[in-house]
């Protein structure tokens, strides 16, 4: 497998923000985590690629205990992520984005990236800081891409955006997912979630809830009432 959590926890003082948890991706899967604001989804993000204090328990990505990792070391490895709330440089343009996420590969060239999302061909020279939420969303997502990796975490990528452009940005994790590249996805919006991935888990107050295949926990009567809106039958 490409990455398995075994037991971690995450805390920041006194408080256990992830309890001991088990998860697993393998390559090429499309894997989404969901849950509630404050589920502790994010914090396991962050403790993956190490920008979250690991407690206990191991990370374990492409066969290596990652755990205590430079964070800096990762992406060279090919894990990257798109941090909630985009993290884009707004001061440099498009262009001077797409390059910065090229840095652990010593450079490289955007021009793939803009077949893939013309609009950002249009907006080259634009400061990215001017571009729309759906724009910088998918700066964000192209700039991750340009660091060639083959495991990527996504944090809320529909967050904010309107549903047009949600609808935009999963065709785009589907299309990034149909390439190859294996992706964890943290999104609050479930039923989109669970529509692309192939499997999923479900987290509540730090620990696992539910896991399983997409379309199961799709079916599932707790999930279709605490996550899809969808009251007891």
């Amino acid at each position: 497998m490409l990455l398995e959590l075994r037991d971690l926890e995450v805390r920041y003082g006194g408080i256990r923000a992830v309890k001991g948890i088990a998860l697993h991706v393998e390559a090429g899967e499309l894997v989404c985590l969901i849950g509630a604001n404050g589920a502790g989804k994010s914090s396991t993000l962050k403790a993956i690629c190490g920008l979250a204090p690991v407690h206990a328990g191991s990370v374990r990505y492409d066969g290596a205990d990652t755990t205590r990792a430079r964070v800096h070391e990762l992406p060279r490895r090919g894990l990257v992520m798109v941090p909630e709330g985009r993290g884009i440089f707004p001061q440099l343009t498009v262009e001077e984005n797409l390059k910065m996420g090229a840095y652990a590969h010593g450079g490289g060239d955007p021009e793939p990236q803009y077949a893939s999302f013309p609009r950002l061909r249009e907006r080259r020279r634009q400061v990215a800081g001017t571009l729309s939420g759906g724009e910088q969303q998918m700066l964000a997502i192209a700039r991750a891409l340009m660091g060639r990796p083959r495991l990527l975490l996504l944090d809320e990528p529909s967050m904010g955006l309107a549903p047009l452009m949600v609808a935009k940005i999963f065709d785009i994790v589907r299309e990034i997912a149909r390439s190859g590249v294996t992706i964890l996805l943290v999104e609050q919006n479930a039923r989109l979630a669970l529509e692309a991935a192939s499997r999923g888990y479900v987290m509540e107050s730090g620990a696992i809830a539910l896991a399983g295949a997409a379309r199961e926990l799709l079916e599932n009567a707790k999930v279709r009432e605490a996550y899809l809106g969808e009251g007891a039958g």
